[in-house]
């Protein structure tokens, strides 16, 4: 059984600016500053949509274990260990939006919900503060605060922030890997193409508006162009990449997840597996082209799933995928979509995009 702690705090985790909301369930213990807004595993704060920095104390006079979740089940912080008597402090960046989750989808709950999970969790405060947008996440103002730069995440039903177990999306727990100072922006909707996506004034015209000068913005569309020929695919890729420009921002690519589809052989070269359509379009390597002639960063996720995916095999994939609980060789688990999440960080460093001061590893 899961214990919980709302420990007293060890040291003072204060700041001028701190948000707070309406009045919270009262605690047995003194509470640490910012827990007037939590109960004994969520937390809430009245904030109207934006970027908050956000930093917790964790620990307490035993030893513990917590995460933190928030939003639409987004990953914000992964599970952190904490020594009896040794509380630590750690921040992340949070994007608060309406819709809370997929664009198309429903609204969800006003302001900023944080969950605390973890094996034993021990929450001991918490301070919410407006981040301060622009530049790329290095540049520091005279108040000493770093900029945050956002990462917008355009996709389908494989990267966006999923409503519900046993779903998730890669880009649902990638913002557990950046620290302050990087906001990851979750703009992926369930069964887009490239083609939906330009079209739904929801989508792409509304991200359009958001993005700042330095901005990543990834774009993996390519599961639901299933009828979308070459000439039109490597089309709106290009559209994607000119409007992302157009606004400042810097696009990245993204070859899409595979198909947990094998052969005979244990391999997965196969139209289905590597996202060829049925008119013999092959989304990976049209997405490899336009990257290469628009002179766009490339994370060919579709090279580094399917070398995964067929290092594990036939059983140790299906973990990654949703075939025990769906028969689905499609949609990631939790567990897939944190691998993968997990991949693309890796990926984004590797291309040199984001600082590693930034990023947690391991």
């Amino acid at each position: 059984m899961r214990r919980l702690t709302i420990a007293v705090p060890l040291l003072a985790v204060t700041a001028a600016g701190a948000l707070s909301a309406g009045p919270a369930q009262a605690h047995a213990r003194r509470p640490g500053p910012g827990m007037e807004n939590c109960t004994a595993t969520a937390c809430h704060f009245d904030v109207p949509p934006g970027t908050y920095d956000v930093t917790v104390l964790l620990g307490g006079g035993t030893a513990a274990s917590t995460s933190i979740s928030g939003e639409t089940r987004r990953s914000l912080l992964p599970e952190t260990a904490t020594r009896a008597g040794r509380p630590v402090t750690r921040s992340f960046t949070v994007d608060v939006r309406t819709p809370e989750g997929e664009p198309t989808g429903p609204e969800g709950a006003p302001g900023l919900d944080l969950a605390v999970g973890g094996s034993a969790p021990a929450l001991a405060g918490v301070r919410v503060t407006p981040a301060l947008l622009g530049g790329r996440g290095t540049a520091r103002p005279e108040d000493g605060r770093t900029r945050t730069r956002q990462i917008f995440l355009i996709g389908d039903s494989t990267v966006c922030d999923q409503p519900a177990d046993p779903y998730s999306g890669w880009g649902q727990q990638l913002p557990q890997y950046f620290r302050k100072g990087i906001s990851v922006a979750n703009h992926a909707d369930s069964g887009e193409s490239t083609v939906t996506y330009l079209a739904d004034p929801a989508l792409f015209p509304a991200v359009r508006t958001l993005i700042r000068e330095h901005d990543l913005v990834l774009v993996q569309l390519a599961h639901n162009d299933k009828t979308t020929d070459g000439a039109t695919y490597r089309a709106n890729l290009e559209t994607l990449v000119a409007g992302v420009r157009a606004q400042g921002g810097e696009p990245v690519l993204v070859t899409p997840v595979v198909r947990r589809w094998f052969n005979a052989d244990g391999t997965l070269d196969n139209g289905t597996a590597l996202l060829v359509n049925g008119l013999g379009v092959d989304h990976p390597a049209v997405v490899r082209s336009v990257a290469a002639a628009e002179g766009v960063p490339l994370v060919d996720l579709t090279a580094r799933t399917k070398a995964l995916v067929e290092s594990l095999g036939v059983e140790g994939s299906k973990a990654l995928y949703l075939y025990d609980e769906k028969r689905d060789n499609t949609h990631t688990s939790v567990h897939g979509a944190t691998v993968y999440a997990a991949l693309v960080r890796d990926e984004l460093l590797a291309l040199g995009l984001v600082p590693r001061a930034l990023v947690r590893v391991g």
